[in-house]
Protein backbone atom coordinates (compact mmCIF):
# COMPACT_ATOMS: atom_id res chain seq x y z
CA UNK A 1 0.00 0.00 0.00
CA UNK A 2 2.79 2.40 0.91
CA UNK A 3 4.66 1.81 -2.35
CA UNK A 4 1.51 2.27 -4.42
CA UNK A 5 0.67 5.48 -2.61
CA UNK A 6 4.21 6.79 -3.02
CA UNK A 7 4.15 5.90 -6.71
CA UNK A 8 0.80 7.66 -7.15
CA UNK A 9 1.98 10.92 -5.56
CA UNK A 10 5.35 10.70 -7.27
CA UNK A 11 3.69 10.37 -10.66
CA UNK A 12 1.24 13.14 -9.85
CA UNK A 13 4.05 15.49 -8.85
CA UNK A 14 6.00 14.61 -11.98
CA UNK A 15 3.02 15.58 -14.15
CA UNK A 16 2.48 18.74 -12.12
CA UNK A 17 6.16 19.65 -12.52
CA UNK A 18 6.08 19.08 -16.26
CA UNK A 19 2.98 21.25 -16.57
CA UNK A 20 4.43 23.93 -14.28
CA UNK A 21 7.73 24.23 -16.19
CA UNK A 22 5.97 24.32 -19.55
CA UNK A 23 3.56 27.02 -18.39
CA UNK A 24 6.39 28.98 -16.77
CA UNK A 25 8.06 29.29 -20.16
CA UNK A 26 4.87 29.86 -22.16
CA UNK A 27 3.47 32.54 -19.84
CA UNK A 28 6.85 34.29 -19.64
CA UNK A 29 7.13 34.32 -23.42
CA UNK A 30 3.56 35.65 -23.63
CA UNK A 31 4.65 38.77 -21.71
CA UNK A 32 6.85 39.90 -24.63
CA UNK A 33 4.18 42.13 -26.24
CA UNK A 34 3.53 43.70 -22.83
CA UNK A 35 7.15 44.79 -22.69
CA UNK A 36 6.46 46.87 -25.78
CA UNK A 37 3.72 48.67 -23.86
CA UNK A 38 6.13 49.22 -20.97
CA UNK A 39 8.72 50.73 -23.30
CA UNK A 40 6.10 52.95 -24.93
CA UNK A 41 4.98 54.33 -21.55
CA UNK A 42 8.64 54.84 -20.64
CA UNK A 43 9.32 56.82 -23.82
CA UNK A 44 6.24 58.93 -23.16
CA UNK A 45 7.63 59.81 -19.74
CA UNK A 46 4.59 58.27 -18.02
CA UNK A 47 6.60 56.79 -15.16
CA UNK A 48 3.70 56.30 -12.71
CA UNK A 49 1.53 54.62 -15.36
CA UNK A 50 4.46 52.46 -16.43
CA UNK A 51 5.29 51.36 -12.86
CA UNK A 52 1.63 50.54 -12.12
CA UNK A 53 1.34 48.52 -15.33
CA UNK A 54 4.56 46.61 -14.63
CA UNK A 55 3.49 45.79 -11.06
CA UNK A 56 0.10 44.53 -12.28
CA UNK A 57 1.62 42.30 -14.99
CA UNK A 58 4.39 40.88 -12.81
CA UNK A 59 1.97 40.20 -9.94
CA UNK A 60 -0.43 38.40 -12.30
CA UNK A 61 2.37 36.25 -13.76
CA UNK A 62 3.79 35.37 -10.33
CA UNK A 63 0.34 34.49 -8.95
CA UNK A 64 -0.18 32.09 -11.83
CA UNK A 65 3.09 30.32 -11.03
CA UNK A 66 2.20 30.05 -7.34
CA UNK A 67 -1.29 28.77 -8.09
CA UNK A 68 -0.03 26.10 -10.49
CA UNK A 69 2.42 24.84 -7.86
CA UNK A 70 -0.51 23.80 -5.65
CA UNK A 71 1.15 25.38 -2.61
CA UNK A 72 -1.03 26.50 0.28
CA UNK A 73 0.06 29.93 1.49
CA UNK A 74 -0.64 31.37 4.91
CA UNK A 75 0.33 35.07 5.00
CA UNK A 76 0.46 36.63 8.47
CA UNK A 77 0.94 40.32 9.32
CA UNK A 78 0.00 42.11 6.09
CA UNK A 79 -1.25 44.95 8.30
CA UNK A 80 2.40 45.66 9.21
CA UNK A 81 3.19 46.90 5.70
CA UNK A 82 2.77 50.70 5.45
CA UNK A 83 0.80 51.89 2.44
CA UNK A 84 3.08 54.85 1.76
CA UNK A 85 6.83 55.24 1.57
CA UNK A 86 9.65 52.86 0.70
CA UNK A 87 10.67 49.95 2.93
CA UNK A 88 13.38 47.32 2.95
CA UNK A 89 11.97 43.81 3.34
CA UNK A 90 14.65 41.65 4.98
CA UNK A 91 13.90 37.95 4.70
CA UNK A 92 15.42 34.53 5.17
CA UNK A 93 15.83 32.66 1.88
CA UNK A 94 14.75 29.02 1.78
CA UNK A 95 14.26 28.58 -1.95
CA UNK A 96 13.67 29.96 -5.43
CA UNK A 97 9.95 30.03 -4.68
CA UNK A 98 10.52 32.96 -2.29
CA UNK A 99 10.69 35.44 -5.17
CA UNK A 100 7.26 34.41 -6.46
CA UNK A 101 5.84 34.72 -2.94
CA UNK A 102 6.93 38.34 -2.65
CA UNK A 103 5.84 39.30 -6.16
CA UNK A 104 2.45 37.63 -5.92
CA UNK A 105 1.28 38.26 -2.37
CA UNK A 106 3.02 41.35 -0.97
CA UNK A 107 0.74 44.33 -1.79
CA UNK A 108 3.62 46.72 -2.39
CA UNK A 109 5.76 46.99 -5.55
CA UNK A 110 9.24 45.73 -4.75
CA UNK A 111 12.52 45.12 -6.47
CA UNK A 112 15.17 42.67 -5.28
CA UNK A 113 18.86 42.70 -4.57
CA UNK A 114 19.71 39.93 -7.05
CA UNK A 115 22.89 38.13 -8.00
CA UNK A 116 24.61 39.49 -11.11
CA UNK A 117 24.07 36.20 -12.99
CA UNK A 118 20.33 36.96 -13.25
CA UNK A 119 21.15 39.81 -15.61
CA UNK A 120 21.79 37.27 -18.40
CA UNK A 121 18.37 35.57 -18.17
CA UNK A 122 16.27 36.36 -21.28
CA UNK A 123 12.97 38.17 -20.61
CA UNK A 124 13.26 37.65 -16.86
CA UNK A 125 16.04 40.23 -16.64
CA UNK A 126 13.93 42.71 -18.64
CA UNK A 127 11.10 42.52 -16.14
CA UNK A 128 13.57 42.59 -13.23
CA UNK A 129 15.00 45.87 -14.50
CA UNK A 130 11.50 47.34 -14.77
CA UNK A 131 10.64 46.45 -11.16
CA UNK A 132 13.91 48.14 -10.13
CA UNK A 133 15.98 45.14 -9.15
CA UNK A 134 19.62 45.77 -8.27
CA UNK A 135 22.14 43.29 -9.66
CA UNK A 136 24.99 42.69 -7.24
CA UNK A 137 28.35 41.11 -8.01
CA UNK A 138 29.14 39.56 -4.62
CA UNK A 139 32.59 38.48 -5.81
CA UNK A 140 33.68 42.09 -6.17
CA UNK A 141 33.93 44.63 -3.34
CA UNK A 142 33.54 47.42 -5.88
CA UNK A 143 30.51 45.72 -7.41
CA UNK A 144 28.89 45.20 -4.01
CA UNK A 145 29.51 48.82 -2.98
CA UNK A 146 28.09 50.04 -6.29
CA UNK A 147 24.96 47.90 -5.83
CA UNK A 148 24.40 49.23 -2.30
CA UNK A 149 24.70 52.81 -3.58
CA UNK A 150 22.22 52.05 -6.39
CA UNK A 151 19.83 50.52 -3.85
CA UNK A 152 20.10 53.54 -1.55
CA UNK A 153 19.27 55.86 -4.46
CA UNK A 154 16.21 53.76 -5.37
CA UNK A 155 14.96 53.83 -1.78
CA UNK A 156 15.37 57.61 -1.70
CA UNK A 157 13.30 57.75 -4.88
CA UNK A 158 10.50 55.92 -3.09
CA UNK A 159 11.12 52.37 -4.37
CA UNK A 160 10.95 49.40 -2.00
CA UNK A 161 13.45 46.54 -2.05
CA UNK A 162 13.75 42.95 -0.82
CA UNK A 163 17.07 41.66 0.45
CA UNK A 164 18.08 38.16 1.49
CA UNK A 165 21.02 38.73 3.87
CA UNK A 166 22.05 35.05 3.90
CA UNK A 167 23.30 35.65 0.36
CA UNK A 168 22.06 32.29 -0.91
CA UNK A 169 19.19 29.82 -0.52
CA UNK A 170 19.34 27.50 2.49
CA UNK A 171 17.20 24.90 0.61
CA UNK A 172 15.92 23.78 4.02
CA UNK A 173 14.30 25.08 7.20
CA UNK A 174 17.76 26.13 8.41
CA UNK A 175 18.72 29.79 8.54
CA UNK A 176 22.25 30.81 7.64
CA UNK A 177 24.38 33.65 8.90
CA UNK A 178 23.33 37.15 7.93
CA UNK A 179 25.91 39.36 6.25
CA UNK A 180 26.19 42.45 8.53
CA UNK A 181 26.81 44.68 5.48
CA UNK A 182 23.33 43.85 4.23
CA UNK A 183 21.82 46.34 6.69
CA UNK A 184 23.79 49.23 5.21
CA UNK A 185 21.16 49.63 2.52
CA UNK A 186 18.42 50.58 4.97
CA UNK A 187 20.70 52.52 7.32
CA UNK A 188 22.18 54.73 4.60
CA UNK A 189 18.74 55.43 3.07
CA UNK A 190 17.16 55.79 6.54
CA UNK A 191 14.42 53.48 5.29
CA UNK A 192 12.34 51.33 7.65
CA UNK A 193 13.02 47.60 7.73
CA UNK A 194 10.29 44.95 7.70
CA UNK A 195 11.62 41.54 8.78
CA UNK A 196 9.94 38.62 6.98
CA UNK A 197 10.07 34.95 7.92
CA UNK A 198 9.46 32.36 5.20
CA UNK A 199 8.82 28.86 6.51
CA UNK A 200 8.38 25.92 4.13
CA UNK A 201 9.06 27.33 0.66
CA UNK A 202 11.95 24.91 0.05
CA UNK A 203 9.45 22.03 0.19
CA UNK A 204 7.76 23.25 -2.98
CA UNK A 205 10.87 23.24 -5.17
CA UNK A 206 14.25 22.29 -3.70
CA UNK A 207 13.28 19.43 -1.36
CA UNK A 208 12.37 17.04 -4.19
CA UNK A 209 15.16 17.80 -6.69
CA UNK A 210 13.34 20.73 -8.30
CA UNK A 211 10.17 18.68 -8.75
CA UNK A 212 7.16 20.90 -7.95
CA UNK A 213 5.52 19.50 -4.83
CA UNK A 214 2.44 21.09 -3.20
CA UNK A 215 3.02 21.93 0.45
CA UNK A 216 2.16 24.53 3.09
CA UNK A 217 4.20 27.73 3.23
CA UNK A 218 3.88 30.22 6.08
CA UNK A 219 4.99 33.82 5.64
CA UNK A 220 5.27 36.04 8.71
CA UNK A 221 5.52 39.80 8.15
CA UNK A 222 6.87 41.39 11.32
CA UNK A 223 6.36 44.97 12.60
CA UNK A 224 8.44 47.78 11.14
CA UNK A 225 11.88 48.63 12.53
CA UNK A 226 12.79 52.28 12.04
CA UNK A 227 16.39 53.03 11.09
CA UNK A 228 16.35 56.81 11.45
CA UNK A 229 18.50 58.29 14.19
CA UNK A 230 20.04 54.99 15.26
CA UNK A 231 23.10 55.27 17.46
CA UNK A 232 26.31 53.59 16.30
CA UNK A 233 25.73 50.82 18.84
CA UNK A 234 22.16 50.28 17.60
CA UNK A 235 23.41 50.12 14.02
CA UNK A 236 25.94 47.46 15.01
CA UNK A 237 23.23 45.43 16.75
CA UNK A 238 20.65 45.82 13.95
CA UNK A 239 21.67 42.72 11.99
CA UNK A 240 21.49 40.52 15.08
CA UNK A 241 18.14 42.03 16.05
CA UNK A 242 16.58 41.38 12.63
CA UNK A 243 18.04 37.86 12.58
CA UNK A 244 16.47 37.01 15.94
CA UNK A 245 13.06 38.32 14.85
CA UNK A 246 13.10 36.28 11.65
CA UNK A 247 14.38 33.16 13.38
CA UNK A 248 11.66 33.38 16.06
CA UNK A 249 9.09 31.96 13.62
CA UNK A 250 11.25 29.09 12.39
CA UNK A 251 11.58 25.62 13.92
CA UNK A 252 14.19 25.67 16.67
CA UNK A 253 17.29 23.73 15.65
CA UNK A 254 20.62 23.37 17.34
CA UNK A 255 22.58 23.88 14.16
CA UNK A 256 20.87 27.14 13.28
CA UNK A 257 23.79 29.52 13.42
CA UNK A 258 23.41 32.95 14.83
CA UNK A 259 25.40 35.68 13.11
Amino acid sequence: IYSKTSYHYGGENMLRSFYWYIMFGITLLATTPKLLIVRYLEKQGKVKEKDDYVFKQVKKWARGNVKRSGAKLNIHGLENIPEDGPVVFVSNHQGAFDIALFLSHIPKPTGFIAKIEMKTKPLLSNWMKHIYCVFMDRQSLKGSASAILEGVNLLKQGKSLVIFPEGTRSKSDQIGEFKPASMKLAIKAKAPIIPVTIDGSYKVFEKNNKRITPDTVNVFIHPVIETKNLTKEEQNELCSKVYDIIRSKLPLQENNKKM
